[in-house]
């Protein structure tokens, strides 16, 4: 089955950082299909403007607006051409450069939600985390609004191919487990830690089994979360059920530090992981800077991607 997967990008450094990232993920692999998408904002939103045909709102644009469209495509053309020398087929890769309706983030957001993407890439600019989640930015505008597509965002520079997975029982966290199963299925690159974090201020997670019933079944529930080793075993068995090698599948439990979020951020430093993935309950970004473990690890977290699932 092929993962399509939406790419927001605005052609800075910002979006070369998420081609170098999904080269390294999926070169030579056949069933990924990639969609770019450049939203090109405009100086003032028109009132109506999301009901004007794609003529009409070009020719309502200044001539400042039609350099950075330019530019946009100019870059998609540069970017499809670097992943076909990365090993991601031409065919793999579709473009598409827009100007903005709504405004950018819900732009991206409407797009993604219309296409049914597996997944929605973003970069993050260049202001402090801190800032970010204080003042608002297009990926976190779109985080907040992503629903239930899970979001990567992809802050610097990102070469290794080590997937941290903190998980604690809960059924957001199989589930981003689960995403996680499913669009590394075959990938030789991959290497998967799952991380449980008993730090001081851990909260304990209570886990009613009916939860997981609607999406793993009853009898798939009592055979793999009524173990003693069910903290491991079951995402271990959903990986290894998705496709994963199991001898790629790592386990790792830690009882350092006062907080899970720094203990998470900190082990991907120490370790070398390129890639944390979390899960989240529905409409956890919305409360605010620390209030949840994924918007603080946001918020702490340089140079990595963080896959969001919700």
């Amino acid at each position: 089955m092929e993962k399509k997967i939406l790419v927001a990008t605005d052609g800075s450094v910002y979006s070369s950082n998420i081609i170098h990232y999904l080269s390294r993920l999926f070169t030579d692999l056949e069933d990924i299909r990639l969609h770019f998408l450049c939203i090109v904002p405009t100086t003032a939103l028109q009132a109506g403007r999301e009901w004007m045909d794609e003529m009409d709102v070009m020719a309502s644009i200044g001539p400042e607006t039609n350099r950075k469209f330019t530019a946009a495509k100019r870059f998609m053309n540069e970017a499809s051409l670097q992943l076909g020398r990365k090993g991601i087929a031409p065919e793999q890769v579709t473009t598409e450069v827009k100007l903005s309706r709504i405004g950018v983030a819900k732009d991206i957001i409407y797009e993604a939600k219309k296409g049914i993407y597996d997944a929605l890439i973003i970069g993050r600019r260049g202001i402090s985390k801190l800032e970010e989640l204080i003042m608002g930015s297009i990926s976190a505008t779109v985080l907040e609004g992503s629903g239930n597509i899970p979001v990567w965002i992809i802050d610097g520079h990102v070469d290794s191919r080590k997937f941290l997975v903190p998980i604690d029982g809960s059924t957001h966290s199989l589930r981003a487990v689960d995403h996680l199963a499913y669009i590394l299925k075959d990938n030789p690159f991959a290497e998967i830690t799952l991380l449980n974090s008993e730090a001081m201020f851990a909260k304990t997670v209570p886990i009613n089994p009916e939860d997981f019933y609607e999406q793993w079944t009853k009898e798939w529930v009592e055979e793999h979360l009524k173990r003693p080793d069910s903290l491991f075993h079951a995402p271990t068995q959903v990986l290894v059920e998705g496709g994963f090698p199991r001898d790629k599948i790592h386990h790792f439990t830690t009882r350092k530090g006062l907080y899970p979020s720094r203990q998470i951020v900190r082990q991907a430093l120490i370790d070398g992981f390129g890639t944390i993935v979390l899960g989240r309950r529905p409409g956890n970004i919305s409360k605010g800077l620390f209030k949840t473990v994924s918007a603080k690890v946001i918020g702490m977290a340089q140079d990595v991607a963080i896959w969001i699932v919700e």
